[in-house]
């Protein structure tokens, strides 16, 4: 047996609790034995190894509450301690200092701009992942919407599968208000109020994802508003309706107004005037949420303050 694999001796006989209520076999075992690849996942259950209430399942039943479930002695890969993130790293450490709201159900972070929401491709870890390292006593945290690498503000995380659920039913009924601050190029026209624009994700011959308006692509609709007039850029607020990849960053782009300082989607001279005055990254920040508490009912409403870097910008950039 390698250095980075443990076996478990023994029969697990796991009772399932209001956490992993509706959760799919595969999915609630792709969980607890982490590093077994899904293949093997698959061929447990298949050859009836894993049983619930001692009873042959398929990959595809929801777990209820109560049920028993009969995992087996299997072995399973360690997370190498080489790759695995640390609480004493510097920049997940300070994960702490971004927590806006904690409650028993719920995390409500101010996510940096720079740091994926989780790991894959290519990336070794995200925030999901530096979070699981501060709260390892936490059994169940998970996202419940996603960022950009490179957008900062509000991100959602759920402590319990039911918030899971409640939050999700929110984002699928569009029950979530969500208000980002973008800095775009030129003069936003005041009449552009709401983009409605089908999204189509297109894979570039060299690999790279981007999106485009394309007639074929998913239906999209972001709604616009204001802030402040510059001499080179508008401040405003986007408020997506619909929540496709990349989809204010395109909408802006699409209105002839591509967000600053945005690596698939900007214009080369306007991000360059924008660096003169100190600007390295996306200013696309996602400043408010609205939603309703899972357990208590009650309508939250968070935000997150601007990064330094973003409200540097603005106060050298001159108002008309």
């Amino acid at each position: 047996m390698t250095n980075n694999e443990s076996q478990f001796q023994q029969v697990q006989l796991l009772t399932i609790d209001e956490d992993n209520l509706g959760q799919r076999i595969d999915n609630f075992l792709l969980a607890k034995l982490k590093g077994v690849p899904k293949s093997m996942i698959y061929r447990i259950v298949r050859k009836g190894e894993v049983r619930v209430n001692k009873k042959r399942i398929k990959p595809e039943y929801k777990l209820q509450e109560g049920d028993v479930v009969r995992v087996p002695p299997i072995r399973v890969s360690e997370a190498d301690p080489r790759t695995a993130p640390s609480p004493k790293l510097q920049r997940v450490a300070q994960l702490e200092d971004r927590i806006l709201f904690e409650d028993k159900h719920i995390i409500v972070m101010n996510k940096p701009a720079g740091i994926a929401v989780h790991g894959g491709s290519g990336v070794d870890y995200g925030l999901i992942e530096g979070l699981r390292s501060l709260r390892p006593q936490q059994k169940f945290l998970e996202l419940v919407h996603r960022l950009d690498k490179e957008t900062s503000g509000v991100l959602l995380v759920a402590k319990k599968r039911s918030a899971l659920r409640h939050l999700h039913d929110q984002l699928r009924n569009k029950q979530m208000q969500k208000d980002y601050l973008a800095l775009v190029r030129g003069a936003w026209q005041a009449h552009d109020r709401v983009v409605k624009a089908p999204l189509l994700k297109i894979t570039l011959p060299h690999g790279e994802r981007i999106v485009r308006v394309n007639a074929e692509g998913k239906p999209s609709e972001t709604r616009f508003k204001i802030l402040q007039r510059y001499e080179q850029a508008t401040l405003i607020q986007a408020s997506p309706v619909t929540g496709r990849t990349h989809q204010i960053r395109v909408h802006c782009q699409f209105a002839g107004h591509p967000i600053a300082c945005d690596e698939k989607y900007s214009e080369q001279a306007f991000d360059d005037a924008m660096r003169a005055l100190g600007l390295n990254r996306l200013f696309l920040h996602a400043a408010q949420l609205r939603f309703t508490h899972p357990e208590s009912e009650q309508v939250l409403e968070v935000q997150a303050p601007l990064d330094d870097e973003l409200q540097q910008l603005l106060d050298k950039l001159k108002k008309c």
